[in-house]
């Protein structure tokens, strides 16, 4: 969205890419609210080892009280393709607690429809996570 020096809002287009990006991004800040904005009426969100949500408020449920555990969130793109609605991306997933950051190594895909997600479906090793969570 821009708005000119007239007062006018202008909506450009976001591509698929850009649209996952910036739903990560609220994600690093925290701001539900705002990555929920990204998210179709009828997401259906596969954290694959941990099963399925769906809908917007499925996903806030899923991860407001993950995130909140966490003082920084930083999600690293380390690779990142896309092709017309899909994007696939390799990240660490870094969790800042008080003795320290916990990273999980994740491969995310996302289908985008209409402007909005509406696959996520994240592939992690749940014993890894779940070892590095504890340490934290």
């Amino acid at each position: 969205m821009e708005i000119t020096t007239s007062g006018r809002v202008t909506v450009r287009e976001m591509t698929a890419e850009q649209i996952v990006t910036a739903m990560i991004d609220a994600i690093e800040r925290k701001d539900l609210d705002a990555a929920v904005g990204y998210m179709s009426d009828d997401i259906e969100y596969d954290n694959v080892p941990m099963g399925k949500v769906f809908g917007p408020d499925g996903v806030r449920q899923a991860l407001e009280p993950f995130l909140a555990r966490y003082g920084s969130v930083e999600w690293r793109i380390l690779h990142q393709v896309a092709s017309d609605d899909v994007v696939m991306n390799e990240r660490i997933d870094r969790f800042e607690a008080s003795t320290g950051w916990a990273e999980i190594a994740v491969v995310g895909l996302f289908e985008v429809a209409d402007g909005k997600v509406r696959l996520w479906r994240d592939y992690f090793d749940l014993a890894a996570a779940t070892s590095a969570l504890s340490q934290r």
